[in-house]
């Protein structure tokens, strides 16, 4: 598939769901529960971040248990984060900032990126190298709503997928905003409940959310 297709079938896939789960994890194996959880409840998605020396291994470990799962890695600072998550069979990169050597790289191994941006000239950036769809990143922090509706006057282009302060109660506030493809959460799958095993709590959580989008 062709660079531009593989953009356009991701943006439409995120778009379909809504919310992206954004997953931190300690111990690589904690993603199998959790996927089969996010499938379960009608979630078949996953952003892992590489925030820690998980990612990689809970990547490879998800994409042979759910093989069909859009699976993300997060967090992605570098080339060379790019290539672990690539060959552990992730779908596409989300990175916080916009990086325009990570970028190059996605493009040179042939995976589709969303950096981070969060004010008009990393947004020009972006758009420099034939991006439209990227991640509002800290969403709360960077003036939340207001901001995004602010920035897609100028760039109505854009698909923003907001991240960071979101959560249940806020969610379909930036939902209902047009130009707003889908919110990241990590509010569905939190750290301390991933570690204690609390996994009916975070299938509470998603099916929640997922019946706040009406799918």
């Amino acid at each position: 598939m062709q660079p531009d297709k593989m953009m356009e079938a991701l943006t439409e896939r995120i778009g379909s769901l809504k919310i992206l789960p954004l997953i931190t994890l300690e111990r690589a194996e904690d993603i199998l529960p959790l996927g089969r959880i996010l499938a379960g409840n009608d979630l078949p998605a996953a952003e892992i971040a590489f925030r820690t020396p998980a990612a990689a291994g809970a990547i490879a470990l998800l994409r042979r248990d759910q093989p069909d799962m859009l699976i993300g890695a997060g967090t992605v600072l570098n080339r060379q984060q790019v290539q672990a998550a690539k060959e552990a069979g992730a779908d596409f990169i989300v990175s916080p900032g916009f990086n325009a050597n990570t970028v190059r790289s996605c493009r040179e191994l042939g995976i589709p990126i969303i950096p981070g941006v969060n004010n008009a000239s990393t947004i020009e950036a972006a758009l420099e190298m034939g991006l439209t769809t990227l991640k509002f990143f800290p969403a709360g922090p960077s003036g939340g709503v207001a901001m995004i509706k602010a920035l897609l006057g100028p760039f109505a282009q854009l698909r923003l997928l907001p991240t960071g302060g979101i959560h249940a109660g806020n969610l379909m506030e930036y939902l209902a905003v047009p130009g707003v493809l889908a919110c990241g959460g990590s509010w569905l799958a939190d750290t301390q409940l991933i570690a204690a095993g609390r996994w009916d709590d975070i299938s509470r959580q998603i099916r929640e959310a997922v019946a706040l989008t009406g799918q």
